[in-house]
């Protein structure tokens, strides 16, 4: 075993079993590092020749798309288009060579706005800022990952570079609520396309990626309920509808698998940003996610009464922690619960109920008495 430089590389040459393996090592300190490591692995009988991987990033990265559509993973359209990106910076690279080094090139250039997508053909106007939030960026990486750990486990890579790259932080985001009153405008300046999307979220607090799922099989209107598989757990997840959603859903015309469809494609929607950020400008209701929908209607749920238990059922939350968010103080409900008390003294003549006068008056201290 011997190691020598080449140029700016330096290898370690070796021979195990009359079998001749060399590979190229950043600088000579990691050389002689990984001489030590391999000569111990030889010693203890460990060693073993890794054959280096010739697949590259696209073609895996079809490969991963196809495996979460077939096994029906909630976020393969978000994958899907992290993937555009990813392959800009990627594409053409091995993925047994990508490197943390170069998953941190990826985030420098992608949050400066370096990475660019070709423009579509007949688009009516291209793209001129390309910068994107940490969160964004957060996102493609959180696949990236994913589809190293699916390479490893399909033999296709010995490690996951990703784990050694820090995420960005991100800032926290208030939940917006929307008031009765910016419901109706809300839905008063949604577009006809958009509106039967909205009333649906408003109405059960599914996520944008359930609805947008959502196939004409999965709803019962016999019965009044909207069945949702749960990817992680495979259980089922049953969601009753109030009468405006079957009302609405009813509306719809049942000619494609999928309840919201793009009429181009058939495919679904994908794309709603464009029209709902119109319907949110429109009707004044500020800085609005479209998952504020979501949020909305558990806070709706939780202060109307109904038993935490319920709505973390209805909204599919792992944990009763994650359902706790909801439960916060109105200034409605303090008001209610004060006036609450008011009744109880209204109701024993001014009196604190199991207190009487006479005690309080033997407990109460003379003011004429000095202290």
């Amino acid at each position: 075993m011997a190691i020598y430089q080449v140029g700016n590389k330096w290898y370690v040459d070796l021979y195990v079993d009359g079998r001749r393996r060399r590979k190229a090592i950043g600088s000579r300190k990691e050389a002689e590092n990984a001489q030590t490591a391999i000569k111990a692995d030889v010693l203890r009988g460990e060693f073993k020749f890794k054959r280096e991987s010739k697949v590259q990033f696209e073609a895996f990265a079809q490969n991963y798309l196809n495996h979460c559509k077939t096994n029906k993973k909630k976020s393969w359209q978000r994958d899907e288009n992290s993937i555009q990106f990813l392959e800009v910076h990627f594409g053409g690279m091995l993925l047994s060579k990508i490197t943390p080094l170069d998953i941190e090139d990826y985030k420098t250039k992608r949050i400066n706005g370096e990475i660019k997508l070709k423009p579509k053909p007949n688009a009516s106007r291209s793209r001129t800022d390309w910068k994107v939030q940490p969160a964004t960026i957060n996102r493609e990486l959180a696949c990236l990952k994913h589809m190293f750990s699916l390479a490893k486990k399909w033999k296709m890579a010995d490690e996951n570079p990703v784990k050694e790259v820090q995420f960005f932080q991100e800032r926290q985001i208030e939940m917006k609520i929307l008031s009765q009153e910016e419901i109706g405008r809300l839905l008063d300046y949604t577009s006809p396309r958009l509106k039967p999307i909205v009333i649906v979220a408003l109405n059960t607090g599914l996520r944008k990626g359930e609805i947008l799922h959502l196939r004409w099989s999965d709803i019962d209107f016999d019965n009044k309920f909207i069945f949702l598989k749960e990817t992680k757990s495979n259980r089922f997840r049953k969601i009753p509808m109030s009468g405006l959603v079957l009302e609405t859903l009813r509306a719809l015309k049942r000619d494609k698998e999928f309840v919201f469809t793009n009429p181009r494609t058939s495919r679904p929607l994908s794309d709603l940003q464009t029209g709902f950020k119109a319907a949110c400008r429109k009707a004044a209701v500020g800085d609005l996610r479209f998952h504020d929908l979501r949020h909305t209607a558990a806070t709706y749920m939780v202060t109307g009464g109904i038993d935490l238990v319920t709505v973390k059922d209805i909204l599919g939350h792992a944990t009763i922690q994650m359902t706790m968010r909801y439960a916060h103080p109105t200034p409605e409900n303090k008001r209610h619960a004060v006036e609450v008390l008011a009744n109880l003294f209204d109701k024993n003549g001014g009196k604190q109920p199991g207190v009487h006068s006479e005690k309080l008056a033997q407990d109460s201290p003379d003011p004429s008495s000095p202290n």
